[in-house]
């Protein structure tokens, strides 16, 4: 007997590991009957998981951390056994706007001090000759990408709420807004960056591994009362997507899992772009310049598919910083809680403990992240949200 579930995602590399799963046949032989539903946006996801339309879903991991603090939605507690993806984001600008980033920076442009410095001097620039501010797409108020981008610009000195515009897209619209001066530049998961660059219409200015040096990025989120009813189907789910996982780091497996990725009714672009983004190896811009990173996108290697709570730690921190919520040591312990490594560890026998983590955020700026002193990381920025 095959227990039926319905997982939703959205058309992005990082979910790889799901797909692949269930196109390589692991789910099925979990004795798992999979169907996966492909949304648009970021809300659909949430709405169905919480209304019990899916068992299970591809989800931004700030998305689970609001949802069980009942931030700018109905509660539901949500638990994250399994990290679909870290880092993966990338900064991409329109060529407009790359040029005038260029024409102010000093010093490297892979370093992101130095172009959030120069995006300073570029803002200024514009409102002096009373231009409009520049505007940045990001894919939810509660998302990775909301948070990278402002936690760059800000350290160069742009107030993210005063100095420019952020506007929420769905991933898939990104490159036609940009295409069309909607928005002067987007932070998106993989493949969108890339696809702006092929047609021209952008280049990409940070990979979010020059920002942060490990970031959780999508979770496999799971309602936690439903986690608790279903633990051997949970564990199930969980051991199919870490062979997925592992089947898609290796490089004998590259060109499979991107046929499987690309088929229209999955992610639906060039099984070479994905190629390029499993790889870490992308096209930054149009004129063919090519830049490589190890930490581009981790499914499975360094272990990164064992949820850190650290990192939800530091995303409950940005949203404090950025007035979504109040700080308090209660949901501090509930954010942490989210992420759990113990769900992880007892589907796969890994010997761990569920307290061990990486621990490492490993930001640009600023000093160690360290979750028992989030006054402290707040107190070191001098932009952040302030009541009025």
């Amino acid at each position: 007997m095959t227990v039926p579930l319905r997982i939703g995602f959205i058309p992005l590399v990082d979910a790889a590991a799901l797909i692949v799963a269930v196109d390589k046949g692991f789910t099925a032989a979990e004795g798992l009957d999979v169907t996966l539903v492909r949304e648009v946006s970021w809300s659909n996801i949430r709405d169905k998981l919480n209304l019990g339309l899916f068992e299970a879903a591809h989800l931004l991991a700030p998305v689970a951390i609001a949802s069980s603090l009942g931030l700018g939605h109905i509660k539901v507690p949500i638990a994250a056994p399994f990290n679909l993806g870290l880092n993966g984001n990338a900064i991409t600008i329109s060529p407009a706007l790359h040029a005038a980033i260029m024409a102010e920076i000093d010093g490297d442009r892979f370093d992101p001090m130095a172009t959030a410095i120069a995006l300073a001097r570029v803002v200024a620039k514009r409102k002096k000759r009373g231009a409009e501010p520049l505007t940045f797409g990001m894919t939810f108020p509660f998302s990775t990408h909301n948070y990278q981008l402002r936690f760059w610009m800000a350290a160069g000195g742009v107030d993210p709420d005063e100095d420019v515009r952020l506007v929420v897209l769905p991933p898939p619209y990104m490159v036609e807004s940009l295409a069309s001066g909607q928005v002067d530049a987007f932070c998106v998961g993989a493949p969108w960056n890339s696809v702006a660059v092929d047609l021209g219409v952008g280049h990409i200015l940070h990979f979010v591994s020059d920002i942060l040096v490990r970031a959780a990025e999508k979770v496999l989120a799971v309602r936690q009362n439903w986690s608790e009813k279903n633990p051997a189907v949970l564990a199930a789910l969980i051991r199919a997507a870490a062979r997925a996982a592992e089947f898609i780091e290796q490089p004998e497996n590259r060109a499979e899992a991107t046929n499987i990725l690309s088929q229209p009714e999955r992610i639906g672009v060039d099984a070479e772009v994905i190629q390029r983004t499993l790889v870490g190896r992308l096209k930054i811009s149009p004129d063919g310049t090519m830049r490589e990173s190890g930490r581009y996108l981790l499914v499975g290697r360094e272990d990164a598919a064992r949820p850190d709570p650290v990192q939800a730690a530091w995303l409950f921190a940005q949203m404090v910083r950025w007035g979504q919520t109040a700080y308090s040591a209660e949901a501090l312990r509930a954010a942490m809680g989210v992420f759990r490594p113990d769900l992880y560890d007892s589907a796969l026998g890994t010997g761990k403990q569920a307290a061990e983590t990486s621990g490492t955020i490993g930001a640009f700026t600023g000093p160690p992240f360290k979750p028992d002193d989030i006054a402290g990381h707040l107190d070191a920025f001098a932009i952040r949200y302030r009541k009025a």
